[in-house]
């Protein structure tokens, strides 16, 4: 049954004093009625008409259709032109022409829902609508509304035919889906608020669409009449809530739907845009809105059809729009204005109150002061890396967890978890398998069918699935294949895994899954860009918590509003430098200074990681494994980190150690070990033996001893094959004898303490190392990988590492000409470290930046880390403390710490409460809790000689470090 509109039922609906200022005023608003009169007074009736119109088109069209807009522009006075597809150097340049040829100036419109990308090429695309409808804070939502306003400001657009406020409650919407926030009316309506907020605060005029609501039908408008059959009552408190909440925010205008919509308009098959019922009736005068009134285009089927050219702009006029939006014949249309102006149709109350609405339009948007588009830099300003900064804080809000059981997110206990990926989808997933793998392990299992997808899957106790789509625009496709629904029930139905689905797709593909009894997991992550998958795997491995809530009902099982709240577990995220306060122009005197080391021949090539407030935001990999090699260093390319074994292994186990009561700082070396009971050694504390305070040797060169008159490995000492005798493993085909590792702690023991009484000494750690296995029965390797590698979801963080990798994955350290007479590759570089079998207190250890930034960042934290207290804060404090620093000695316990004086081991910019440690073969790292600062500078300057000091003498490390604090933006 059709209702009119004017039943007091729907007064009763709809009349709401919104007290609405126009929007469309300016601040200085007598200056802009002065500027609108003055234009309006000195235009003639066929220019005035010609305000009405604001015609399409392509920057990327040809010459003669952007002349015939010119000519338009010229001779018949239109008002505006909306640009279509294109690049933005072009469309700025045909702005630039147009605005010169028009007599007042143009209003510039552009379609950008989602940022320019929705048009142009060359421009950044920011998260769909259906996407921000997730988040829960509408800050952000702001911001991102605020990002594409200056980006339409920058490229000459006035209004931003945006955003879209259809509440989109029917799933098979073919034309609005993602392009709406959702189908909570209060949460488009909040949503909305946020978008105009931002983008009126950039200067461009939004305009909100597509009244009087476009969501619950599944007709593309643009092939057909689409019919919303809802009540008033249905029609008020759910189509209409978010337009009328949204003026109250300061609108600018307001765009018509082409809708049959029988509750407001009595004619079968009328379109709301030629509905003076619709248009003036609820519009302007039940609701009460003052801005611009705007058709939506009007060469679209569903009302192109309906009238003759001319005619259809006419109806549209008469229904109370104003703007007349990409009409098929200007010059048509004019002709029919003309004369129902002369015929009294059209009055000149009629026609000023349009115009002179547009002309307040353009004053608000600056066109009073016009200034053409500045090409320069042009492209640059409009893809910034600010554009990542929003876009990367929206996702982080939208991610939304809609079932997690048994707290499966974020990923925790490592190790014990054996992870596989499963890729669904027809786009790539490459940017997700290989975040998953920043944290741990994670197996990519292709298989034909099911069978081999069982046979594989079974070695595995957690299956991640990606289902990736197409993210180039929110109308591609979303479904899962029939074949992947049937993978998904058989998957989730292992016994031998926990299955965690996550969806880089709109919210309505989990309608098509049969049920979610075996599935434990579900992340939606919206869109398969790089951002959202990077960031979906941070939410799994507990980097970044998950706050967002379903935009809409996605199954009976996750009805709109669901989402789980997932609480980070302090693991390293990555990220952009402007996320953490830094500069990204300003770290690139980073890659400058690495890059001069590279030409220098100080060292091959290099990894460098600097993290901020948790988030890594530089991780870059420089030059080749050797001058000589054909492959470059990789993110997985495996250093000898030397010295950084003291503070990365042998002292996380003291540290342990001194919590459980297995050792005090003030025991000493004749307590550690009872053979050293009468010697000088006796005296030393494990307090000053860490701190360098002990008065031992630097090192001792035990390997001088095993070699023969011709200086070469002695037959005494050597085997070139292993046996029980002769266990040690020191380099390719030379083994060493078992019995000398009593030598080298016997010569230890006989050492005399110097005179001085500070002196950097690797002696004291072959003393921990000795007396840590003793207690625990069990070799220090072993127990700091169970203790902490394991649990951290440490990969590539080992002794001995060609026991797990194969040589090429291995940086080499050396061409060694004085003892082991080969390429040092995947062995130990540090020899007395080497003759204990590759696994040293003091040297040994061999990892990524990657992952000793995880272990620096662990110590930042307190000691927690992924869900795991590894150590009391108190501990890490103690250890971090200098308890010598007024006998200037500016070490801590175990860690160095910054320089007392003027030159030291950092650049003298850091905090007194950072500490790190530097490693004979070129490697670095240091952590500031002050900055919350983690830098990890890996190098194998070694190679070919350890004779190479130039890394050392030009303090390049430290400098880097510099570059890294003037990066900080105050």
């Amino acid at each position: 049954m059709r209702i009119n509109f004017h039943l007091p039922l729907f007064l009763l609906l709809c009349l709401q004093a919104i007290g609405q200022i126009n929007p469309l005023a300016a601040k200085d608003s007598v200056a802009q009625m002065a500027w609108v009169e003055n234009h309006y007074a000195n235009m003639a009736l066929e220019e005035r008409i010609g305000q009405l119109f604001m015609v399409s088109v392509a920057s990327n069209q040809s010459k003669s259709a952007t002349d015939r807009v010119k000519n338009l522009v010229e001779s018949e006075g239109i008002g505006g032109v909306i640009f279509l597809v294109g690049g933005p150097v072009q469309q700025a340049q045909l702005a630039n022409v147009y605005q010169a040829a028009s007599k007042v100036p143009l209003l510039i419109g552009s379609d950008a829902e989602w940022g320019m990308a929705m048009r142009l090429d060359s421009t950044y695309a920011f998260p769909w609508n259906m996407t921000l409808g997730a988040i829960q804070d509408s800050t952000i939502v702001e911001k991102v509304g605020h990002q594409i306003g200056k980006h339409a400001k920058r490229l000459g657009v006035h209004i931003n035919f945006a955003p879209d406020l259809d509440v989109n409650n029917n799933p098979k919407n073919p034309i609005i889906g993602n392009r709406s926030f959702g189908e909570d009316p209060k949460n488009v309506a909040e949503k909305g608020r946020a978008f105009v907020r931002g983008m009126e605060k950039a200067g461009v005029l939004t305009s909100g669409k597509h009244f009087p609501g476009h969501g619950d039908t599944a007709t593309d408008s643009h092939k057909s009449l689409p019919i919303i059959n809802s009540s008033l009552e249905r029609l008020d408190s759910i189509e209409l809530y978010p337009f009328k909440e949204v003026m109250k925010a300061g609108l600018s205008s307001t765009m018509v739907a082409h809708l049959d919509v029988p509750s407001l308009e009595s004619r079968e098959g009328h379109p709301s845009t030629l509905s003076k019922s619709i248009v003036t009736g609820v519009l302007q005068n039940q609701l009460g809105f003052k801005g611009l009134v705007i058709t939506d285009a009007l060469n679209m089927k569903a009302v192109s059809d309906f009238a003759p050219e001319g005619e259809v702009e006419l109806e549209a006029f008469l229904a109370g729009n104003d703007l007349l939006l990409m009409p098929e014949n200007v010059l048509k249309a004019k002709e029919t204005f003309i004369k129902a102006y002369n015929d009294g149709v059209v009055t000149e109350e009629r026609l000023a109150k349009s115009v002179k609405k547009i002309l307040m339009a353009k004053y608000k948007a600056g066109l009073y002061n016009y200034q053409p588009v500045n090409l320069e830099n042009l492209l640059e300003d409009l893809n910034g890396i600010e554009n990542d900064v929003v876009y990367e804080e929206a996702m982080e809000g939208a991610i939304t967890v809609a079932k997690n059981n048994f707290s499966l997110m974020p990923i925790k206990k490592l190790d014990n978890k054996k992870i596989a990926y499963v890729h669904f989808g027809d786009a790539s997933g490459a940017t997700f398998h290989a975040a998953l793998n920043k944290y741990y392990k994670v197996t990519h299992i292709k298989a034909k069918d099911i069978a081999q997808y069982k046979k594989e899957l079974v070695k595995y106790n957690l299956v991640i699935i990606g289902f990736h789509k197409d993210n180039s625009s929110p109308w591609k496709g979303y479904k899962f294949s029939k074949n992947e629904l049937f993978w998904l029930e058989e998957i989730s139905r292992l016994r031998t895994s926990n299955t965690i689905l996550a969806l880089f797709a709109r919210p309505y593909a989990l309608l098509d899954v049969l049920n979610f009894d075996t599935v434990d997991g579900v992340v939606v992550g919206y869109q398969n860009s790089k951002i959202a998958q990077k960031k979906v795997a941070e939410v799994i491995f507990g980097a970044i918590g998950a706050s967002g809530k379903l935009p809409v009902s996605a199954h009976d099982e996750f009805p709109v509003g669901t989402g789980v709240e997932v609480n980070p577990i302090q693991r390293l995220g990555y990220s952009i430098p402007e996320r953490v306060g830094m500069s990204s122009e300003m770290l690139a005197e980073v890659d400058t200074l690495v890059q001069h080391g590279l030409d220098s021949l100080m060292f091959p090539g290099a990894q460098v990681l600097i993290a901020r407030r948790g988030k890594v935001i530089y991780n870059k990999n420089f030059g080749k494994p050797t001058y000589n090699s054909t492959n470059e260093v990789a993110e997985e390319s495996i250093y000898d980190l030397a010295s950084l074994t003291k503070i990365l292994s042998t002292l996380p186990m003291i540290m342990k150690m001194e919590e459980e009561g297995e050792i005090a700082l003030n025991d000493t070396f004749g307590d550690l070990i009872p053979e050293y009971a009468d010697t000088e050694l006796k005296e030393v504390s494990v307090l000053k033996a860490l701190s360098h305070y002990g008065r031992l040797p630097s090192w001792i060169a035990f390997y001088l001893d095993t070699l023969n008159k011709d200086r070469k490995p002695s037959s005494e000492f050597y085997r070139q094959n292993p046996s029980e005798a002769f266990p040690y493993k020191v380099a390719e085909h030379l083994y060493l004898t078992r019995s000398y590792k009593d030598s080298i702690y016997s010569r230890i023991g006989r050492q005399s303490l110097k005179s001085n009484r500070y002196r950097y000494s690797d002696v004291g750690y072959y003393v921990f190392k000795e007396y840590i296995e003793d207690t625990y029965n069990k070799p220090i390797n072993e127990l700091v990988d169970e203790f902490l590698y394991k649990p951290m979801g440490l990969q590539r963080t080992t002794f001995n590492p060609l026991k797990k990798f194969s040589k090429e994955e291995i940086v080499p350290s050396e061409e060694d000409d004085y003892y082991r007479y080969q390429t040092v590759q995947g062995y130990v570089h540090d020899m007395g470290a080497a003759m204990l079998g590759g696994v040293g207190g003091h040297a040994g250890l061999f990892s990524t930046a990657n992952e000793v930034a995880k272990i620096m960042q662990m110590y930042l934290q307190g000691g927690y880390y992924g869900g795991e207290r590894f150590f009391n804060s108190r501990t890490v404090k103690r250890f971090n403390t200098c308890y010598f620093c007024n006998k200037d000695v500016r070490r801590g316990v175990g860690f160095d710490k910054p320089q007392l004086e003027e030159k030291g081991p950092t650049c003298g910019c850091v905090s007194r409460q950072s500490f790190g440690h530097s490693g004979f073969t070129g490697t670095y790292t240091w952590a500031d809790p002050e900055e919350e600062i983690v830098y990890v500078f890996l190098s194998n300057r070694t190679y070919p000689s350890a004779t190479n000091t130039l890394l050392i003498k030009s303090g390049l490390r430290t400098r880097i470090q510099q570059a890294i604090y003037d990066s900080i933006i105050n």
